[in-house]
Order: C-alpha cells, then sequence, then structure tokens
C-alpha cells in the first residue's frame, strides 16, 4: 500500500483543477484518515481555484473592452517614493486567452507570490518592456517627470508595438496610442497587475544587489522607502550614491 507520505508528496504537486480532480478519484476510496483529510483539502483546493478563476476573469473587463483595438498593454511603475534608488515601469502585453492566476496589485502579494507570477508572466506574455530612470535622473527632472521617461522607455522596449494603453492612473505624455487610465488599476486589470508584478520583482532584485553594496541602509528589507532604520541610517552614516538628494534634504 502507498505510505501516506507518498500521497502527501503527489498532494503537494497537485496545483490545477484538472490535476486535483484527479487527485481525489485517485485517493477518494481509501480509508485511512491522513489520506481522507488530504482529499477534503483537494476539494476545498478545487472550489479555491475556481473562485480565483471567477476573480481573475473580473479584472479583464478593460483588455475585453478594448481587444478589438489590437494589442492591450498594461503598464505600471513601482519606486516612486523611495528616498534611494531608481524608479522602474513595465509595460505588459497578456495573450487574450491568459489563464494566469493571482495577478493583483503587487503589494498586495507576497515575496513568494510575485517571484513565482514574474516567472509565469515573463513565460506567457505575448511581450514585456521594462524602462527605468536613475536617482541622478530623478533629482535632475523630478520624479514625475522620470516616471514618465521609465514608462515610454517601457512601451519602447516591447517587440509588438501596443494599440491600446492601460495605465495605473495616469495618462503619459508622447505617445501616440489610446490611452486609458484606471484609478488604482493594478487591482482592477489583470495586465497592469502583471506590470506592477514585473517592475517590482525587478526593481526589488536591484535593492537587494545595492544592499550588499552598501552595507547599513538594509537596502534589502527597505527597498529604499524612508523607513525608520533607513532614515537613521542616512543621518548616521550619511547618503549613498544611489540616495535622491531632492528626497533627503530633510536628513542629512
Amino acid at each position: 500500500m502507498e505510505s501516506i507520505s507518498s500521497i502527501k508528496s503527489q498532494y503537494a504537486l497537485a496545483a490545477s483543477e484538472e490535476e486535483l480532480k484527479a487527485f481525489i478519484a485517485e485517493y477518494s476510496g481509501d480509508e485511512r484518515q491522513g489520506v481522507k483529510n488530504l482529499v477534503k483539502k483537494a476539494e476545498a483546493g478545487i472550489e479555491a481555484v475556481r473562485r480565483e478563476i471567477m476573480r481573475t476573469e473580473s479584472l479583464k473587463v478593460y483588455e475585453k473592452k478594448y481587444e478589438s483595438f489590437g494589442f492591450v498593454c498594461g503598464i505600471d511603475e513601482v519606486g516612486r517614493g523611495p528616498l534611494a534608488g531608481p524608479v522602474y515601469a513595465a509595460a505588459v502585453i497578456l495573450p487574450k486567452d491568459s489563464g494566469i492566476l493571482y495577478l493583483n496589485d503587487s503589494k498586495k502579494l507576497t515575496e513568494k507570490k510575485r517571484e513565482e507570477l514574474y516567472d509565469v508572466i515573463m513565460k506567457e506574455a505575448v511581450s514585456v518592456g521594462i524602462g527605468f530612470r536613475t536617482n541622478e535622473r530623478i533629482d535632475e527632472i523630478n520624479i514625475l517627470q522620470a516616471t514618465y521617461e521609465a514608462m515610454r522607455d517601457a512601451v519602447a522596449a516591447l517587440n509588438v508595438v501596443p494599440d491600446v494603453l492601460l495605465n495605473d492612473a495616469v495618462t503619459i505624455p508622447g505617445l501616440p496610442m489610446k490611452q486609458v487610465p484606471i484609478i488604482k488599476g493594478d487591482a482592477k486589470s489583470v495586465s497592469i497587475a502583471a506590470a506592477s508584478i514585473i517592475a517590482k520583482v525587478t526593481r526589488d532584485r536591484l535593492m537587494v544587489e545595492y544592499d550588499r553594496q552598501y552595507p547599513g541602509y538594509d537596502f534589502a528589507s527597505n527597498k529604499g522607502y524612508g523607513s525608520a532604520a533607513h532614515i537613521e541610517a542616512i543621518k548616521k552614516l550619511g547618503p549613498t550614491p544611489i540616495h535622491r538628494r531632492s528626497f533627503i534634504g530633510n536628513f542629512v
């Protein structure tokens, strides 16, 4: 008889509704309590997947509304608020029949889930473009204009030209295609949510590297945002080359 630990390992690998159904069909006749518990978890998992499918479908309203235009692209940025580091933007075009689940505002996801979704998005997207602007450029032209530049670069980096841009709240100057600004768009559109995840994971990875380069500021944890420990480090150690001088005038 197959061991419960072996069955538990198979349950852990069952992610889709089809895999969970197959698991239930295989083990529903097993009378051992441990296996019965796993079957119940699989049944609950199917219901959870169905709810997630419904939630995800509800986030495709804008994509379906504008799909007749052609390629629909979601755009979002990350890093407008930190005291250090660049601002990043991402542009993502998902397939019309995209089945990616768990897309959401990147801030509402765990780091582990963002990393998992990053890989899925990069694999399944029609195209992904990324742009950024350094802290020096932010100080030179201000954060809003630097963000617009990063967004334009993200669109330019796509390997297809989008026909409609779904933007998180803003209208980007200097782009010829139709734009649809959506307030809190990263929680209302799968395309914008995907862009928010790509932008955040890309920037977060860079800030972890900066933490190794500039120890003492805890960039790996705070990602450049103004935590109390980060502000104290600026006062004690002084600014690094990646700090935004226009943001830290009150601390130095």
